[in-house]
């Protein structure tokens, strides 16, 4: 709010605000062209009759009718130039019936409108380019729903277009270049998307962009100039991959967030230093190194300042300033040594919140590492100390003599060490001993250039897993009890699995694999880099790994990979083998379905480029304490290679060109059909025969009646699903099992279904008698919710006038 009223005096004189006064004065009897009223009747019946719009029918006076913080319509004349509507906060996505483009096609027979907002209604669909044709178009906010796929090339026509809100959906590509067309643009809001790549140089001309919010997406590499942006206030790009320098910035900013991103240079002083309008700072979450910027703690509007988990190093001391409207300051996590600044200390008289742990300060207070810590990666991430610009002749001629010296030594040592080493061979064979490479994976490698990490989800704070580390062989022996037999899980294609318990008291699954072909730990290392990023809350994700090498040629002989435990056990003991009596639900099976499919999702689309062919059973497929699915057996490189399948590595995960995902992420749609199949019917599918006459029954009862239906169900649940539910299981489930695997659904559609699903059983049982029709016990708080959309805080003017102030409280 403070940062709202603020900005409002840079916002007079807008064409839009002269139109809101304008219209403010308008006589409220305006009559509605019977046309336009029988459009917006018409855009209520393809909504579904939402709640919302409970109000309107034949004879609604839309132009006079009292607005609400829900619904407003504004007209000038006969005509509407203002709609806003925002639904529940809690909306499904609108039934499989709904078409986004009938939709649009009778909205723009309201061409007249300048403003409009269509919040958390369950749209869903890709935006069609015929949004074009309403060109007076000044404001558009589609904020929490469904919405898919690029951003419309059309919407470069609006000339007059100010503000473009899509945050919360589902967009995805790229930023247009085209953006920079938009002369009148002043508020970009992506927030919440699946938006990637690298920002457009034409950004860099919206001389006239006020907010720029991109948070949450999956953006990456440097960002363009911004410091021609002369207007720019806002700058939200929290969540993303940008980096690795400091970015060139207006010097008009109020909000600079660039927290969660992968910046690792230094902060540059005289960038920061001339933000004399700054309010709120949010370096958090990167690897900033060099000296931390003091002056950031006296810049004369700054409220808010947070550097922490980053490696800026410093001294500071106590009689440092800062502005007396600092309110939080986070300095965590950095390699900060001296003092505290007295005016950080709780006896300087303020209120402001301070956090300083995992530093180096001399002081007791707080968790802090000892100076030499600091001290030594300070001068890890520092500058390299100058070389002497003059060496006399004689250093040099001494150096080259001793070495020469040296390497005649040398050389007699190794020929006597070789010869023992060549004898001590032939009697023995090599025996393992531990290598403990560096764990840090912030290098460049070609891996990671050509493999780029773009998943939002994997953000480990999201999942609630630590940082991917090296373990010691020490370590693995503790927590296995030198790999005792009472320890040992199973094995597998990918190697033997025990049970762990590491020395924090957590529990793990060890995966130990020996290696077949002659590998070094630099070249297993560029296959770690990948691993260690491959995190979701649909896949047991991988904790660490360790090598044991071998001692004549240092090649890995064993490999260990440390994987979290998933403490419920296989999902099949919880459908068809039974556990302790206890039977998943219909909307449990629902939910634990859709799970398995975002996995997958991940797998195809959370890397570039993607994992496939995963060769994915029930049997692969955990559940957590809240009976959440994770896949625990899925195409990692390293499992393929070190069984020496080479090949299939080459062909299935790194392909040379781009993955054919009209047939390879196919594979793992049928695999998911086979899963679906026996969590419909409860049984195990032990052979393709077996699948191929269950698929056909299905088929059959599809068409049929409920009775047939519910028949092939399960029957501990056939009497708790919605045949609605059932139908749109078994039908995406026949899809997935279809033989030309470019029939079947893409893992997009998939989704769709099952969400679908998930949403129609909800609402029958929301109006069923919950004691009546739940056949199976339930498990309560582990039933996994259906997916919905958060609802955008609603704005402070109740009549939506489209004050940049107002737009800004919505945004922020």
């Amino acid at each position: 709010m403070v940062l709202c009223v603020a900005m409002e005096k840079h916002f007079f004189g807008m064409p839009l605000l002269l139109l809101v006064l304008l219209l403010s004065s308008i006589d409220r009897s305006t009559q509605l062209q019977s046309s336009q009223s029988q459009t917006l009747l018409r855009l209520q019946q393809l909504l579904h009759y939402p709640n919302v719009l409970n109000s309107w029918n034949n004879f609604t006076d839309f132009c006079n009718s009292e607005p609400n913080a829900s619904l407003t319509v504004v007209c000038y004349e006969d005509s509407v130039t203002q709609l806003h509507i925002i639904g529940d906060r809690q909306t499904h996505m609108l039934p499989k019936s709904f078409s986004l483009d009938s939709f649009v096609t009778t909205l723009v027979k309201l061409p007249d409108v300048k403003v409009l907002t269509l919040v958390s209604l369950g749209l869903w669909g890709r935006l069609p380019e015929k949004i074009n044709r309403l060109y007076s178009l000044e404001i558009l906010n589609v904020s929490s729903n469904f919405l898919f796929g690029p951003i419309p090339h059309e919407l470069s026509s609006l000339a007059s277009l100010q503000t473009l809100i899509l945050d919360e959906n589902m967009f995805s590509g790229r930023v247009p270049d085209w953006i920079g067309s938009l002369p009148s643009l002043a508020v970009l809001s992506l927030r919440k998307n699946a938006f990637n790549g690298s920002l457009p140089s034409s950004l860099s001309t919206l001389s006239g962009l006020r907010v720029l919010s991109l948070a949450n997406n999956h953006f990456n590499g440097a960002l363009p100039d911004l410091s021609h942006l002369t207007n720019l206030q806002v700058l939200d790009l929290e969540g993303n991959s940008f980096g690795p320098l400091f970015p060139r910035l207006s010097h008009k900013l109020v909000t600079l967030i660039l927290s969660k991103n992968r910046f690792r240079s230094a902060v540059s002083s005289q960038e920061v230093s001339s933000l004399y309008q700054l309010q709120h700072l949010d370096l958090s979450f990167n690897t900033f190194v060099g000296p931390f910027p003091t002056s950031l703690m006296s810049l004369p509007a700054i409220t808010y300042l947070n550097i922490s988990h980053n490696k800026l190093s410093g001294r500071l001391s106590t009689n440092l300033s800062c502005n007396s409207e600092l309110m939080l300051v986070d300095l965590s996590s950095n390699r900060l040594t001296g003092s505290l600044p007295a005016c950080l200390k709780p006896s300087s008289g303020t209120s402001r919140d301070v956090v300083y742990a995992g530093n180096c300060l001399a002081t007791s207070n707080e968790d802090q590492r000892p100076v030499s810590y600091c001290s030594n990666e300070a001068l890890a991430v520092g500058i390299l100390p100058k070389r002497r610009n003059r060496v006399s002749k004689l250093s040099i001629a001494l150096g080259v003599t001793a070495g020469i010296l040296g390497m005649i030594l040398l050389a007699g040592a190794l020929f006597v060490t070789l010869r023992r080493v060549n004898a001590k061979r032939k009697a023995t064979k090599a025996s393992p001993r531990l290598i403990k490479e560096n764990a840090s994976f912030g290098y460049t490698s070609k891996l990671l250039s050509d493999a780029r990490y773009i998943s939002q989800t994997m953000k480990l704070g999201a999942l609630g897993l630590p940082s991917y580390r090296t373990f010691s062989l020490e370590e693995l022996e503790y927590a296995t009890n030198n790999f005792e037999s009472a320890a040992f899980m199973g094995e597998g294609s990918q190697g033997q699995i025990y049970r762990g318990r590491l020395k924090d008291g957590s529990l793990v699954a060890i995966r130990c694999l020996k290696m077949k072909k002659s590998c070094s730990t630099q070249n297993l290392m560029h296959h770690i880099e990948l691993i260690a990023k491959l995190r979701h809350r649909h896949l047991v994700s991988v904790l660490g790994h360790c090598f044991e090498c071998y001692l004549d040629d240092s090649t890995v002989s064993r490999m260990f990979f440390v994987f979290e435990y998933v403490p419920n056990g296989e999902l099949r003991i919880w459908i068809s083998d039974g556990h302790m009596g206890r039977l998943l639900t219909w909307e449990q099976r629902i939910s634990i379905a859709i799970g398995v499919a975002k996995g997958i999702q991940f797998l195809h689309t959370g890397i570039v480029p993607g994992v496939y062919d995963n060769n994915l059973r029930i049997t692969d497929v955990l559940l957590d304490n809240n009976l959440a699915a994770k896949i625990s057996s899925y195409n990692l490189p390293l499992l393929v290679e070190g069984l020496g399948k080479v090949g299939q590595l080459v062909s299935r995960t790194f392909p040379k060109g781009t993955p054919s995902t009209k047939e390879e992420d196919k594979i793992d749609i049928y695999d998911f059909g086979v899963i679906l199949l026996e969590l419909i019917v409860g049984r195990p599918m032990r052979a393709k025969g077996q699948v191929d006459v269950l698929k056909e029954q299905l088929q059959a009862s599809i068409s049929a009646d409920d009775g047939a239906r519910r028949s092939m169900v399960d029957q501990t649940v056939h009497k708790t699903c919605s045949d609605q539910s059932l139908k749109t299981m078994m039908e995406i489930c026949v899809r997935c099992l279809i033989k030309d695997p470019l029939e079947r659904p893409s893992i997009e559609d998939v989704l769709w279904n099952l969400q679908f699903a998930s949403q129609v059983q909800e609402g029958w049982l929301q109006n069923s008698n919950p004691s009546s029709i739940r056949g199976s016990p339930s498990l309560g708080a582990s039933s996994l919710p259906a997916p919905s959309r958060l609802h955008i805080t609603t704005l402070e003017s109740p009549r939506y006038s489209g004050s940049f102030k107002s737009i800004l409280h919505h945004l922020l």
